[in-house]
């Protein structure tokens, strides 16, 4: 019965940290031709100097676990943009006032908001071949965000986003 409690815990707290994520790509590219990366020169990321360290590592870290090298003379370039945005909390209080009497019916009811706005990022992954300038490969993730965390924990959060991100690449035909 310990073990069962534990696993319901432990599901339910992984659930509240769950990382989103969309791609789209265009269906004819040949993503075999695509073995060499760089970033855009310009790349405004959205994030500070150090989340934007981090992030580069994961993104360096995943593409040499698919085999693409880092070059000054790539096959396509990337380019990283992000938005935080706060979200409103789910949790609501129910409030209810009724009554009924010889066929006559009615009722109010209100949702109080319990809890803080949760903040959110979204962090957008785009990829452009070098030699036609265009979008090939486009990959998103949204997760929950706290700014009063530890950099190893901030470090952590962007690993997971881009591991799973780019679990996505190259698309499974």
């Amino acid at each position: 019965m310990k073990n069962v409690f534990t696993l319901v815990l432990v599901l339910c707290l992984a659930s509240c940290n769950t990382i989103r994520v969309n791609y789209d790509y265009d269906k004819g590219t040949d993503f075999t031709n695509y073995s060499t990366y760089n970033y855009y020169p310009d790349m405004n990321t959205g994030l500070s100097e150090l989340d934007t360290k981090r992030l580069l590592h994961a993104v360096n870290a995943e593409m040499q676990a698919k085999g693409i090298r880092f070059s000054e003379d790539p096959d396509f370039f990337i380019n990283i943009d992000s938005e935080s945005f706060e979200v409103a909390s789910n949790n609501t209080v129910g409030l209810g006032l009724g009554g009924t009497g010889r066929s006559v019916g009615g009722g109010v009811s209100v949702g109080i908001p319990v809890g803080q706005p949760k903040l959110e990022r979204e962090i957008r992954f785009d990829f452009v071949d070098a030699k036609k300038d265009e979008l090939f490969w486009q990959g998103q993730g949204q997760s929950n965000f706290k700014e009063n965390v530890s950099p190893e924990a901030r470090e952590e959060k962007l690993h997971a986003l881009a591991a799973k991100v780019f679990s996505k690449y190259p698309p499974k035909k």
